[in-house]
């Protein structure tokens, strides 16, 4: 029987793959790409696009097929043996990579296509794919000698490794705490909604072990929702303690130390520090800058210390307001970590008279799903439709398809919505299937958009708050940004080939609507009356909006500092560890200080497991670019057709095909400025026209 991971040919069959297929499907296609690219090289003497890349193409296209559902499943239904299969196959792509990229021969073809007299007629996208292709040969190692290729190839194929076993033990000191609770009194505070779900939890945790014999209990753990609503609103402060100190303790020598990832992170700063000087690169940091927009360390550095300047008097001002708060309202001298999230909480229902929880209601999960869709509809014509019928990997997975007036097909999604159990927290949007053009046939982009939100309480439908409202229209951005290209060339289709500190862009762009009131009639609607977000909570809703941005806008700077900084200061053999980068970048920049306990590095995915090493900054960066896109809309009416389709066509489907910064300028007439970032961010409430970068 054919392994079925090596049938491309349509949607991956999920109920079909086993673990034990995967590596075999992969080391059959990395064999079968090797003997074609030999045999590419071998038989042509004058290479072309139709001969040599258009080949190539269809090879990386078919490896990504295969490869995409198994790192999937890996992350949203991870088990023993997924994960076995997961980590035998990282080795043999980072090999086949390298192999790839310091290939010679291949290398002095791309470069005698681009030496041809012919080049000229290349269309822009097949030159940029070239150019692309050149680089990167430059970042494989491909001019060091011998022996220092064989060490990049090691010290990629440790650094994937590590990776993977950074997010491997988040994943599992994140599973292996819970809380039960069996005094409801101890959960006071807590929302119904909350407390609906932690009695399903702890359901689901005895079923099958005679439960109904045993006592009401509530099961707690580290999913995000349940850590939200216990640090939120539960009024046991000694709770709220507990899971604060399990949540920022994850996979640390702080917590629990079967999942230590004190010595992983400390080797993959080392061995990326490594990597960069192999190069050529003072630092890691300034190697990552070698496939994004920013120019310099030195621009990425000035850029967030301007913002975290601007922005830290309205966060000193946003924390000395929360303390009197909690000191004259509720008689608390101290605020500690655990208290920040509650009483912020309790300020914002003071001064605004609204909360997060009173907002659920009218935020059920089709109606904000229908109102998004709408809104697609509303700016580009597009249309979207749930399909019946598809293979999935879990039950609550829904398929839905994009489709033009015509009724042609412009992409399709899968939507994995609600937190569980060995599900890799956070959300984001990865890509199951690249647009390309094969001969006069075009393979349909199809994306996966995963989040982590409440799941259905009882009988009630899935509420979401506003901030997750936000988090579903920023994934459904990126999903826009991989389904709506117009580029049939697989490398920069979509996502593909786009620098990462312009790829938040679309998703961040997306984040605008869910504040204006049209679009909020749309999106809302109370989930027993269908009556929309009453005037008065949508204008208690704006008044809010920028409630703590200050503080906010701070935290996030920190991140992206110290991410920064660690990879540009930190080396082999120094004194200086990774905590000393925080701890500076917070007397430069904090206002808030957590406590000696606090391992937040320590389960930083983004970072250390993910693709925003050194570039974390990028959410920011890209921010700005959002900011002044949507302030074009503000400008031409925020629903004008001509600015949408002109948005469609510029920066959402020319994909990685065109500079970001060249496609922004087409949109927008002139270099971002970071004027309408702070504006809307509430930092400053009159005009700026400070350049970005």
């Amino acid at each position: 029987m054919e392994n079925p991971t090596l049938n491309t040919a349509g949607l991956p069959v999920f109920s079909q793959l086993l673990p034990e297929q995967a590596e075999p499907a992969i080391t059959t296609l990395l064999d079968d790409n090797r003997k074609k690219l030999d045999s590419l090289l071998r038989e042509n003497k004058v290479y072309t696009w139709s001969n040599l890349l258009a080949p190539l193409e269809a090879m990386e296209d078919r490896l990504s097929r295969a490869w995409s559902p198994i790192s999937h499943m890996n992350s949203v239904v991870n088990s023993e043996a997924l994960r076995e299969a997961y980590n035998a196959c990282l080795p043999k792509l980072s090999a086949y990579a390298t192999e790839m990229g310091q290939n010679e021969a291949l290398c002095q073809a791309f470069k005698s296509i681009a030496a041809s007299a012919d080049y000229a007629d290349y269309s822009r996208t097949q030159k940029k794919i070239i150019e692309n292709g050149l680089r990167d040969f430059r970042l494989s190692g491909i001019d060091l000698p011998e022996t220092d290729k064989k060490k990049y190839k090691k010290i990629v194929q440790e650094l994937s490794a590590l990776n993977s076993k950074f997010s491997e033990n988040v994943l599992d000191a994140t599973e292996a705490w819970e809380k039960w609770i069996v005094d409801k009194e101890n959960l006071a505070g807590l929302p119904e909604t909350a407390l609906t779900i932690a009695k399903q939890h702890a359901a689901e945790k005895n079923s099958g072990s005679n439960a109904q014999s045993r006592d009401p209990a509530w099961l707690l753990t580290l999913d995000y929702p349940c850590y939200f609503a216990v640090m939120s609103y539960a009024d046991n402060r000694k709770l709220r303690e507990e899971m604060y100190r399990a949540f920022v303790t994850r996979a640390s020598d702080e917590g629990d130390r079967r999942w230590d990832n004190t010595p992983v992170m400390e080797k993959i700063v080392a061995l990326r520090y490594q990597l960069a000087v192999l190069l050529g690169y003072e630092n890691y940091a300034e190697y990552s800058l070698a496939t994004k927009m920013a120019a310099s360390t030195e621009q990425v550095l000035a850029f967030l210390t301007d913002l975290a300047q601007r922005s830290k008097p309205l966060a000193k001002k946003e924390l000395d307001e929360l303390r009197r708060y909690a000191e004259t309202q509720h008689n608390l001298q101290e605020v500690e970590a655990w208290d920040m999230l509650y009483y912020s909480e309790k300020l914002r229902q003071d001064h605004y008279a609204i909360s997060q929880e009173e907002l659920k209601p009218y935020f059920p999960a089709d109606k904000v799903l229908n109102g998004m869709f709408a809104l697609l509809k509303r700016l580009y014509d597009l249309t979207v439709v749930e399909l019946q019928g598809i293979d999935v990997w879990h039950k609550d997975v829904r398929f839905f398809e994009i489709r033009e007036r015509d009724g042609d097909v412009r992409g399709q999604f899968y939507l994995d919505l609600y937190a569980r159990s060995q599900k890799r927290g956070g959300a984001w949007m990865d890509d199951c299937i690249a647009r390309r053009k094969v001969g006069e046939h075009v393979q349909l982009p199809v994306a996966y958009l995963v989040c982590n939100f409440s799941p259905p309480a009882g009988q009630d439908p899935a509420l979401f708050t506003h901030d997750e409202v936000l988090t579903l229209f920023h994934e459904f951005g990126h999903g826009l940004h991989h389904m709506l290209t117009q580029v049939d060339e697989f490398s920069v289709s979509g996502i593909s080939g786009v620098p990462w500190d312009a790829v938040e862009l679309p998703s961040q762009f997306m984040e605008n609507w869910c504040w204006e009131k049209e679009v909020i009639k749309e999106i809302s609607g109370h989930y027993k009356t269908g009556e929309p977000l009453p005037d008065d909570l949508y204008q208690k809703l704006l008044s809010v909006k920028n409630f703590q941005s200050g503080m906010q806008m701070l935290r996030q700077l920190e991140f992206s500092l110290f991410d920064f900084r660690m990879h540009m200061s930190l080396m082999p053999g120094q004194d200086i560890a990774i905590y000393d980068v925080l701890e500076s970048v917070r007397q430069d920049v904090s206002v808030i200080r957590p406590p000696s306990f606090n391992r937040f590095p320590h389960s930083f995915s983004h970072i250390f497991a993910g693709g925003y090493a050194a570039g974390y900054y990028s959410y920011k960066w890209a921010e700005v670019l959002s900011a002044d896109v949507f302030s074009q809309f503000e400008e031409n009416g925020i629903f004008d057709k001509e600015t949408g389709l002109r948005f469609l066509s510029t920066l959402l489907e020319q994909g990685g095909s065109r500079d970001p910064m060249e496609l922004f300028v087409e949109f927008r007439g002139r270099e971002p400025q970071i004027d309408a970032l702070l504006r809307h961010s509430g930092v400053v409430s009159g005009d700026s026209t400070s350049a970005c970068g």
